[in-house]
């Protein structure tokens, strides 16, 4: 990319943090905690377009489609993060929520000759998941211009996907790919260069929008409560079990029963309580609301 460094906020050296060796522990955890807070401001300044990248996920979801997260180095780590979470805490199929990292690395997760320069790198990484064009592509990259970030979304607008750019800096040369820009202006970081801070939690806080509000659109949600969560372990079945008693009043006693009868399953066992029907009754009620828990306790109504 043409774009100069020297022109990026987010290489920028920070004025407030020259002295950062010198100071003692507390006054560097002060300070860096005082950038830190920058970040949710920063972030709030592109609730618009966090809000459109969440109904483009939705809509493609919908429709047989993927949400596709793809970066280079802390990027595309950030994403990682969150689209590992997306099955056990939503009950999705580990194929529905997924990110792309170069290939090239020894370890996922250990940046060894990370290959952001390349946008074949891309264009081969995506071609290696068989993008489709009802996939939604969300390229992440704190400076930008990373070459890997620009050529993922060059190659999803030939394939006919929906795309979305995620930048920190302003007038990114990746937001020209974007259906959808995103920009959060985060700055010089406390570090010189060292986008892992507040870059990096800035998008680590736009994926966890990005993926939680498209999952609660699409019904994973019930209030507040992530009703499709897969028990895989005590303190997930404990969970789902306060779930079942704070959402309908039941006791525990007969909240384990409930979720014994639905097979384990909280929505069915919500349906089943709130909807007064049998475990049957309710997964045919929920299967007609499409999931919806709302939906399948207003059809007794």
């Amino acid at each position: 990319m043409e774009t100069s460094f020297g022109r990026l906020a987010t290489e920028h050296s920070n004025p407030s943090t020259k002295n950062l060796h010198e100071l003692s522990t507390i006054q560097m955890v002060q300070l860096m905690n005082d950038l830190d807070s920058q970040v949710p401001l920063a972030v709030a300044r592109a609730q618009t377009q966090i809000a459109q990248a969440v109904d483009l996920a939705v809509k493609s979801i919908s429709q047989g489609g993927r949400l596709v997260y793809i970066g280079a180095g802390a990027s595309g780590r950030m994403a990682a993060l969150d689209a590992g979470e997306c099955p056990g805490t939503f009950g999705v199929t580990p194929d529905t929520v997924i990110s792309v990292l170069p290939k090239g690395k020894a370890a996922r997760f250990c940046v060894i000759d990370d290959p952001e320069d390349s946008d074949r790198q891309a264009r081969e990484d995506l071609m290696e998941i068989s993008l489709f064009k009802k996939d939604l592509v969300i390229a992440l990259a704190a400076s930008g211009r990373t070459p890997y970030a620009v050529g993922a979304l060059l190659y999803a607008k030939e394939v006919g996907c929906k795309t979305v750019s995620i930048a920190c800096n302003e007038n990114a040369p990746l937001s020209q790919y974007g259906d959808v820009a995103v920009e959060v202006l985060t700055g010089p970081e406390l570090l010189t260069g060292s986008t892992r801070l507040k870059a990096g939690t800035a998008q680590k806080l736009i994926v966890n929008m990005i993926s939680t509000l498209t999952m609660t659109k699409l019904g994973k949600v019930y209030q507040n409560y992530m009703v499709d969560v897969k028990i895989t372990n005590e303190k997930l079945l404990h969970r789902a079990l306060r779930m079942i008693q704070e959402i309908t009043g039941v006791c525990e006693e007969q909240a384990e029963n409930y979720l014994q009868q639905a097979g384990g399953h909280v929505k069915t066992a919500l349906v089943m309580i709130l909807g007064d029907c049998s475990p049957i009754q309710a997964a045919k009620r929920l299967e007609l609301a499409q999931g919806f828990v709302g939906k399948a306790i207003e059809t007794h109504n």
